[in-house]
């Protein structure tokens, strides 16, 4: 059974991580899946958007216990290692031109709360359970601090990485980590919903509009506003905003 399935439905994929025995928790074999699948997807001019979900009862728990056995087992560059492979997928999502969204139901925990935090949107059902335990058996919710931080303010962020509780899907809204909350009963369909805005608006703008929200990360404010001029101006040369500009002089 393969860790991780691969739709495309229309210019929509869909990553299924599946585990459903573990609650689809992330290991090297899934990290790596997830990897290929993004860079595949990436690859594809066709699509619009790419939805990251788990199969059965969870988004995704964090690390199952052959993960953390590995951990417990390896030498400093072995865990160095196995640190940065996780790394190298949430830096992966931001560099995948068009939006990644996580669609998350049941829990998401740890690494599980992770990627979902990595991920550009997140969707939740009303039920969903998110948190960042690590600190409960003495580790660090470190991979994701760096989205976090950029996600809730600092004290909040700060609350989150230290105090290790699990919230619910409303709570996490208002803390600035996920942004639609859908009934359990119609999710998969209203995601569905939700992700087609993106076959309807101009893909070029919108992979111009991701990378310039997140090459500003590190930007002065001026810097910043130059850097929105030469996306402004490279925006204007697409063939979309040619085609979109030429339909709005003929109304």
């Amino acid at each position: 059974m393969s860790e991780l399935l691969f739709e495309i439905e229309g210019s929509i994929a869909t990553l299924t991580l599946n585990r459903p025995e573990k609650r689809n928790a992330l290991n090297d074999a899934l990290i790596n899946s997830l990897k290929d699948a993004l860079q595949k997807a990436d690859q594809d001019q066709t699509l619009r958007a790419i939805i990251i979900k788990g199969a059965d009862a969870d988004f995704c728990s964090g690390a199952d216990l052959s993960a953390l056995q590995k951990i417990s087992e390896s030498d400093v560059l072995e865990n160095l290692d196995d640190a940065d492979n996780l790394r190298e997928l949430f830096s992966l999502i931001r560099r995948v031109k068009i939006p990644v969204i996580a669609a998350v139901h049941g829990r998401a925990l740890a690494g599980g709360c992770g990627l979902a935090t990595a991920c550009d949107l997140v969707l939740a059902t009303k039920t969903a359970r998110f948190g960042y335990p690590e600190v409960k058996i003495g580790f660090v919710p470190a991979m994701v601090m760096a989205i976090l931080r950029r996600n809730v303010s600092e004290k909040r962020a700060f609350e989150l990485a230290t105090q290790g509780f699990e919230f619910a899907a409303e709570t996490a809204r208002d803390f600035g980590l996920i942004n639609q909350i859908f009934d359990d009963e119609t999710f998969d369909e209203t995601v569905k919903n939700y992700v087609s805005v993106y076959e309807k608006v101009s893909r070029s703008a919108v992979v111009l509009s991701k990378r310039l929200l997140y090459q500003m990360d590190a930007m002065t404010f001026e810097s910043a506003l130059n850097a929105g001029v030469d996306v402004n101006t490279i925006a204007r040369l697409t063939e979309d905003c040619q085609n979109g500009i030429a339909k709005f002089l003929k109304k």
